[in-house]
């Protein structure tokens, strides 16, 4: 059995809101050992001098989307030929690895079975990626968020689309033997959708209701994309076990998460709406873009929003909506930093909230997560001290170490025997 044991590391354990020095010996894909403050007996192990890094759980991206390429607007993703479609979602999964995410929830897939097909991929060794739950694409009905076609012209999107009870149930029926772990909604619009801006509802109670039926039947898991307030209070209703965004929840709809958050996760999805509105002119976006999109008072609902969530202890996962021309796969940590600058949480809560909450969403809090005895061992070790600045885990040059399921992926000693099987592509 292989044995690696990281000496002289500086241990953030997603238990403790601080470090502390420790070696950890990890035998096949389990943590044996972490002996705080104390040396443990290197015979037989492979040593990794950890001096001046951080030691800290593998992250979790909460609102994935590895088949989502980089294209500007969402009907872009119903011209990529499935073909193409998917080998591009295979990079992007080893994309996601190489920048520290061990492990992704999937927000939808942009079409039925890219995302099934990478997660099983992966699993088999076929191609390199962080543990996925898969997803269906998002169900949405006519008009809906994902819903791209026109009158005159039919024209695919990311999107299933039906209308009434029964069509809903079927469409989510469909995509159970496709092996999906998780059924996704559009319960409201959003604001780049002329025929249904953010804060209209398109979905009805009893289209829901049909929906969730299927789920719960299946055990599986369901997330909604909710950034109206009755579009929230539907999706707490119904017993969603993810609801992304939020933005224009109101005291009402807050009230509800707070009293489901033993069960329910949230996730701002901050990224698309940060980046169109702080760095928009990079990718076109001008002001008055800004403006008429109504972005401006997106990013400050969004904002207060998830004071609110954070201040009621409301579990909220890292993930927002990467893999658009204005948020680049690869960038996925930044939103870490959002949390603290733009949320108010510590770094301690934001980078549990990139951890240990989002292996809770994945419902693998009991064997990941954090950096104890006996469970497996998805590990980074950071240059620096992401507990100070989080901002460091948003450049793969800082991670000297990423490990899965005790494999080193990359391994910090240029050369060794595990850095030349594994080690991903260069920086």
């Amino acid at each position: 059995m292989q044995r690696i044991l990281i000496e002289n590391a500086e241990v953030w354990d997603a238990i403790e809101d601080k470090r502390y020095p420790a070696s950890v010996l990890i035998e096949g894909n389990r943590i044996k050992t972490v002996a705080r403050n104390a040396t443990l007996d290197a015979a037989g192990a492979d040593v990794i001098d950890a001096t001046g890094m951080t030691l800290m759980p593998g992250m979790v991206e909460g609102h994935c989307h590895p088949s989502f390429t980089g294209v500007g607007a969402p009907e872009e993703l119903g011209v990529i030929g499935p073909e193409q479609h998917m080998l591009l979602t295979a990079a992007n999964c080893r994309l996601l690895l190489e920048h520290g995410f061990t492990s992704i929830f999937e927000a939808a897939s942009a079409k039925p079975m890219l995302g099934v097909t990478a997660r099983n991929a992966i699993d088999s060794g076929l191609i390199v990626g962080p543990r996925m739950l898969a997803a269906s694409p998002e169900i949405t009905v006519t008009a809906g968020l994902g819903d791209a076609r026109l009158r005159h012209l039919y024209q695919e999107s990311f999107g299933l689309v039906g209308d009434g009870p029964d069509e809903l149930r079927r469409i989510a029926r469909e995509c159970v033997p496709d092996g999906v772990e998780v059924l996704k909604t559009s319960v409201s619009g959003d604001q780049f959708v002329a025929s249904a801006r953010a804060e209209i509802t398109p979905l009805t109670d009893t289209e829901l209701a049909a929906f969730m039926e299927v789920a719960k039947a299946h055990g599986l898991k369901v997330a909604s994309h909710a950034r109206s307030s009755e579009s929230v209070k539907m999706s707490v209703r119904h017993g969603v076990d993810c609801i992304y965004h939020c933005d224009f929840a109101d005291e009402e709809a807050l009230d509800m998460l707070e009293a489901a958050k033993d069960r329910v996760f949230v996730g701002p999805a901050f990224g698309l709406v940060h980046n169109n509105v702080k760095d928009g002119d990079r990718f076109g976006v001008t002001p008055e873009i800004c403006e008429k999109f109504d972005l401006y008072r997106k990013f400050d609902q969004c904002c207060a929003t998830y004071h609110e969530v954070r201040k009621r202890g409301i579990r909220n996962v890292i993930g927002g909506d990467y893999g658009f021309a204005a948020t680049p796969m690869g960038m996925n940590a930044r939103d870490i930093s959002h949390f603290v600058e733009y949320f108010g949480y510590s770094t301690a809560e934001a980078l549990r909230c990139a951890t240990i909450v989002g292996q809770d969403l994945m419902g693998r809090a009991d064997e990941l997560g954090t950096i104890a005895d006996g469970k497996l061992a998805d590990l980074l070790l950071v240059k620096g001290d992401p507990t100070a600045d989080v901002s460091i885990l948003q450049h793969r040059k800082n991670l000297a170490m990423i490990m899965k399921d005790g494999v080193l992926y990359k391994d910090p000693r240029a050369g060794s025997p595990a850095a030349a099987a594994h080690l991903v592509a260069a920086e």
